[in-house]
């Protein structure tokens, strides 16, 4: 209960920040009727609601995961970064390849279905990104094509 507690009241300093620094945003004289301030303002109610809720009905004290869990929680953040710094020099489908193949491994630990899930969501997903969305996603590196 405590751990909720002090989460709900981190969360209430920080939302009511961010509403402080929501305030602080300049608008143009060519502006929509709401206007920029509004949607920051009200992802940072919601936020401040939400951490009420847990100040005031707490959760019981939460079961924390063993080692291992924690083990492949730090693995995937790993994956993660690592994906982030290799995007630009590798293009978009390589890395993307190789993150979704080791996230999926992580899940289900199957070699074949992992790697057929990391190539099948690269190619899918640089489609989507790239033709559906009109992203301008570098697929390779820019040596190869």
């Amino acid at each position: 209960m405590a751990s909720d507690r002090i989460f709900g009241l981190v969360t209430l300093f920080v939302a009511l920040a961010y509403i402080a620094s929501a305030t602080q945003i300049q608008t143009s004289f060519l502006t929509d009727p709401v206007g920029p301030k509004a949607f920051p303002m009200l992802i940072g109610a919601v936020a401040a609601l939400c951490s009420l809720v847990m100040i005031i009905k707490p959760d019981p004290d939460p079961d924390w995961p063993v080692a291992r869990t924690w083990a492949a929680l730090a693995v995937a953040v790993v994956v993660l970064i690592i994906y982030a710094y290799t995007l630009k020099p590798f293009g978009f489908v390589i890395p993307t390849i190789a993150a979704a193949g080791i996230l999926s491994y992580q899940i289900s630990p199957r070699p074949v279905a992992a790697a057929l899930s990391g190539l099948g969501l690269s190619i899918g997903l640089y489609i989507l990104f790239k033709y559906a969305l009109g992203l301008s996603l570098v697929g390779f590196p820019k040596g190869w094509f």
